[in-house]
């Protein structure tokens, strides 16, 4: 049977390795062109996707630290993938408007996952996520576990976008 540990991992690295091998090779202008005035470039979907799992880790770890920490039911959160749904971003991960070049890119979305399996990683009883929960801008109050696969459940919601971008193009 496969732990949750090497579940998460394996969901996180294929995931971002997904990611990672849509935008290679994209040119600069590609990266940070806009189909239209209301559409986030590719630089910008992946500024939001580095912004999110930032904020997601520090909310995982701000869940595990509150002392009246309650749990919570499971929400639907393989909604998130779900594009024909549109959900606003909360202003904090909204990204900027400067362009980006890959490499920067590939630096951000690096120096969060880092952060996560930095924290996620010198956890060492993972079922406590089960039993604490945050708010979540669109869930509510959300298992702290459930937090953790939206990480990789948004990031496959933002790489469709990608696709559909790069088909506008």
């Amino acid at each position: 049977m496969i732990d949750i540990k090497t579940l998460v991992t394996e969901n996180l690295t294929e995931t971002r390795n997904r990611l990672l091998n849509e935008i290679s090779g994209l040119s600069y202008e590609m990266l940070n062109k806009k189909p239209d005035t209301e559409t986030w470039s590719i630089a910008q979907v992946c500024h939001h996707l580095y912004l999110s799992e930032s904020i997601f880790t520090q909310a995982i770890i701000y869940g595990l630290n509150k002392s009246n920490g309650k749990k919570a039911e499971p929400k639907p959160i393989q909604l998130a993938v779900d594009r024909s749904q549109k959900a606003k971003a909360p202003d904090m991960v909204v990204p900027g408007d400067e362009p980006l070049y890959l490499e920067k890119i590939t630096e951000l979305l690096n120096q969060s996952r880092n952060l996560f399996f930095e924290f996620y990683n010198q956890l060492e009883d993972k079922s406590i996520l089960k039993e604490k929960s945050t708010k979540h801008p669109l869930f509510g109050y959300t298992p702290l576990d459930q937090w953790v696969d939206l990480i990789y459940l948004h990031e496959e919601r933002h790489i469709e976008q990608i696709r559909e971008i790069k088909s506008l193009l």
